[in-house]
């Protein structure tokens, strides 16, 4: 028997730690929330930035989705730009897929963020490429 009672009291002290954090962390509950109000929305296009790391030339690029340009030697076709659809202009995030010009095997495939351009980048040793905002 006393082993079913500290059982009962070691659930009860779990259960009762478990509502103590839950009312000590008021943010955990609101996630949610702001998970709701995440929205985005799909934009026809976006405006990209390129460098050439060699010429020190920088590139304004505006392109549509579905469309493929040419930065130097590397093509870039653009799948899809979202933004919050409570704020355009905030974080806008594009997916890209950028080749070598004449290879099939892209050397970025992926979601492009523009104000955490580092986090998912092109690793190419001349161009750079960074997402600046989605057209609307």
């Amino acid at each position: 028997m006393p082993a079913l009672i500290f059982k009962r009291r070691r659930g009860a002290l779990a259960l009762s730690l478990g509502v103590v954090f839950a009312l000590s962390q008021p943010h955990l509950a609101r996630a949610e929330t702001r998970t709701e109000k995440a929205r985005v929305t799909s934009a026809p296009g976006a405006m990209l930035r390129g460098l050439d790391k060699v010429s020190g030339v920088v590139s304004e690029i505006d392109i549509a989705v579905g469309q493929t340009v040419a930065l130097g030697k590397v093509q870039i076709t653009l799948g899809d730009c979202r933004y919050p659809t409570q704020d355009p202009a905030g974080d806008a995030f594009a997916w890209l897929v950028i080749r070598d010009a004449g290879v099939d095997e892209p050397l970025f495939q992926g979601w492009m963020i523009a104000s955490s351009p580092a986090l998912s980048a092109l690793e190419h040793p001349r161009y750079d490429v960074w997402v600046m905002r989605c057209k609307i």
